[in-house]
């Protein structure tokens, strides 16, 4: 669950690849320019009053008997986005991102 206050900077691992990463992004970022440097292993969401940029690193999958989950190191780096906002964006994206279900 995202926390009532956001930080600008902070690192999260995530179960996904980056394929499932980028393809999420969409949904995630609603509103956004949404910029991608495979390269870099970078992205940025764009929106009108700030930035939310994603740099990430992959991990060793995670290997739980015969299951296997994928995972990424993802960086979240917000620039002038205010904390409700950074807040709200937060929320979306790991609405969005987040697997499984009850």
């Amino acid at each position: 669950m995202t926390p009532e206050f956001v930080p600008e900077e902070f690192e999260q691992t995530m179960g996904c690849t980056v394929a499932d990463l980028l393809r999420a992004l969409p949904a995630a970022l609603p509103g956004a320019d949404i910029e991608t440097d495979s390269a870099s292993n970078e992205v940025r969401g764009v929106f009108p009053d700030g930035m939310l940029r994603l740099v990430w690193q992959p991990l060793a999958a995670r290997r739980i008997a015969l299951l296997e989950i994928p995972r990424l190191q993802v960086r979240f780096q917000y620039a002038g986005l205010s904390a409700e906002r950074r807040h709200e964006v937060q929320r979306r994206f790991d609405l969005a991102t987040q697997r499984g279900g009850g």
